[in-house]
């Protein structure tokens, strides 16, 4: 596809520590601009300007971009994108990028860049196709996330019912030793009028004796 992707630099913040262009012209400037005005809510972005793609790619403290000829789509120059921020992480991660200051790195990664631009411009279809897989194995990772937290989810709700029925169930013993209490407290409290009660009963019968004596004697008297 010729030149279809002209220039693309990696940075820390916005200081360009590496770059590679297949031809000189305004697009680094343009791209320098867009990187600092790049919004923060995201980590893909594209700008298009003058039949140009101007593509960001945001990892951590590093933004990676290329600019394109706007005819090829946005799938080659994000696969691209992709490619080179594996490539500098499984290079640099944890290293000197870190620290590196700005177009330190254009000799030791420049060639790099310029390696994997002409690749993916001269086999589109082979990075649409990749492109096109790693979408969907997102789409299915996303979906299995969701299936995860469904999952999980239903498994605090299951956690808060067993905690609300051990709760319950934990009342139910309370209320159960209470009533055992209560009953034992009333056997008590009967098994200390019981004797009130037989000795008033007996006293009552003493007297009814005594008075039925006593009025036979004086019945017998007269």
């Amino acid at each position: 596809m010729g030149q279809s992707l002209i220039y693309s630099f990696v940075a820390r913040g916005t200081a360009v520590l590496a770059e590679y262009a297949e031809f000189g012209g305004k697009f680094a400037g343009i791209a320098l601009q867009c990187l600092q005005k790049l919004p923060l809510s995201t980590d893909h972005f594209t700008y298009t300007c003058d039949g140009h793609t101007f593509s960001y790619l945001i990892d951590s403290s590093f933004t990676y971009c290329v600019v394109a000829v706007e005819s090829i789509g946005r799938q080659i120059p994000m696969a691209f994108l992709e490619r080179i921020k594996d490539e500098f992480t499984n290079r640099y991660g944890g290293g000197k990028a870190a620290t590196a200051v700005a177009h330190s790195l254009d000799r030791e990664f420049g060639p790099k860049l310029k390696e994997q631009m002409r690749y993916c411009a001269d086999h589109p279809e082979e990075i649409s196709k990749l492109a096109k897989v790693k979408a969907q194995a997102s789409e299915v990772k996303g979906v299995m996330m969701e299936y995860v937290e469904k999952v999980l989810d239903r498994g605090e709700k299951v956690e808060l019912l067993l905690d609300k029925t051990e709760n319950l169930r934990s009342q139910a013993q309370d209320f159960q030793q209470q009533a055992i209490r209560i009953r034992r407290r009333m056997w008590l409290q009967n098994m200390k009028i019981k004797p009130i009660v037989l000795g008033i009963v007996v006293a009552l019968i003493v007297i009814i004796v005594l008075s039925t004596i006593c009025g036979a004697f004086r019945c017998g008297g007269k």
